[in-house]
């Protein structure tokens, strides 16, 4: 985004966007954030205040700005409790992609984004080469949350992660392209990087599901990132060029829908894609706006088209108990929250019991979360008391990102409390 045409663009549809903001404040009471700093200039309502009239902030203080508008998790609380409907999210990224044309963006984004992400094959290369040298560099935690933790001072502190998948999901599940079954419908599946490279059964459960319906499946080769890290920094370049790579993989004219089991992903392509497409040329601006009305996460896809359906059976006298955390993608962003609890009713092994506050932010807000970690846990610590308080024995979501973060909560807690994407549980039924 170098261009001052673009930059002036970009300023103009942000002008426009700012006056619809009232001030009302209502946005401080579901702002995650604020409910832990108490500061105004963290909330929506403040930082839209700072933007207003960028352009002369851009030339004052542009990277008091910056660091002003990297203070928030994209969660969309504040957006989706918006009396006057201020499109937040839309605001914010693109005020960042503003400011990352002005200031460039930072050596170490540069070279993650612009040399690995950017590039898939390497990208894919580099981290089924990664799980050789863990054990190297980590040491095994919690073997049921199956956690590691850094051996040496590491720049990602003392975090308990999620350990790499020995083979990814691309491996496992090769490339295919298979007529509709019983259903009569066919749908691109979109793995997206961390269930690829972290949570591999998630895919593989949803493939699962999708067959056991009778949905035929266009899975294309080297799909590449969905671009919400790229654009969550407000570089441009790297989301047009992971968009373009995508969209010409993905023929809307071949499948009916496009589900992926990634509440980021299905956000990031069924609202971010069709906005942030503008320098693409007019052919790809109507595939990703073909692609985008297309969208579904698995179960909402499930659900609406009825494959799933009748009353949930009642469960086992045994049953387990198990709590369910709401992505804010999916609720806050695409309203899907009632059908990951209906393919969780499916099986008679789990009773779900909700945990307060399921739709909490969990805390960690992509980036936000290495460049904020002690707000990150402090926002997290609550959902990891609110999972205990349900008594649960498994804690489902519907977001890998999310269960990143969760982990790295329980473990760190010495919590014994598994975390599942609900399609792991729905798929044991099948």
């Amino acid at each position: 985004m170098g261009s001052v045409t673009q930059l002036a663009r970009l300023l103009a549809e942000l002008d426009e966007q700012l006056i619809t903001c009232m001030r009302c404040g209502f946005c401080q009471s579901v702002c995650p954030l604020y409910g832990e700093t108490g500061r105004e200039a963290d909330v929506a309502r403040g930082k839209l205040a700072l933007l207003d009239g960028l352009a002369h902030e851009m030339l004052q203080d542009p990277h008091g700005v910056r660091e002003r508008l990297e203070r928030c998790l994209l969660c969309g609380s504040c957006a989706a409790n918006c009396p006057s409907g201020v499109k937040v999210l839309d605001i914010f990224l693109k005020a960042r992609a503003i400011l990352s044309g002005y200031l460039g963006l930072p050596p170490a984004k540069q070279l993650l984004f612009r040399q690995v992400l950017a590039r898939p094959a390497l990208f894919n290369r580099l981290m089924s080469l990664a799980p050789r040298f863990e054990n190297l560099l980590t040491r095994p935690v919690d073997s049921l949350l199956d956690t590691s933790c850094a051996r040496f001072t590491s720049p990602l502190g003392q975090r308990h992660l999620k350990r790499l998948a020995r083979v990814p999901l691309h491996r496992l599940e090769p490339p295919r392209s298979t007529p509709a079954g019983a259903s009569g419908l066919r749908v691109a599946f979109f793995a997206g990087c961390l269930i690829d490279k972290l949570y591999p059964a998630a895919g593989r459960a949803a493939l699962k599901a999708l067959e056991h319906h009778g949905v035929g499946v266009e899975m294309p080769a080297e799909e590449a990132c969905c671009g919400i890290p790229a654009l969550s920094a407000g570089d441009m370049p790297t989301f047009n060029k992971l968009l373009g790579h995508n969209l010409a993989r993905l023929d809307p004219g071949r499948f009916d829908y496009l589900v992926t089991a990634c509440a980021t992903c299905a956000g990031t392509i069924h609202q971010l894609w069709p906005l942030m497409c503008a320098s693409l040329s007019p052919a790809a601006q109507e595939r990703a706006r073909a692609l985008a009305a297309k969208t579904r996460d698995v179960s909402q896809f499930l659900v609406e088209t009825d494959l799933v359906q009748g009353q949930a059976p009642a469960p086992d006298p045994q049953a387990q108990p198990l709590t369910y955390h709401d992505p804010c993608h999916l609720k806050k962003s695409l309203g899907v929250f009632r059908e990951p609890r209906r393919l969780l009713a499916a099986n008679p092994a789990w009773r779900l019991v909700e945990m307060t506050e399921s739709d909490w932010c969990c805390g960690l807000g992509g980036s936000f979360s290495l460049e904020h970690y002690d707000l990150s846990q402090r926002i997290g610590k609550h959902k990891l008391e609110h999972i205990a308080a349900s008594g649960a024995a498994t804690v489902a979501t519907g977001c890998p990102a999310c269960m990143l973060q969760i982990s790295d909560q329980l473990s760190q807690a010495g919590r014994r409390v598994a975390v599942k994407h609900y399609l792991e549980i729905y798929a044991d039924t099948l």
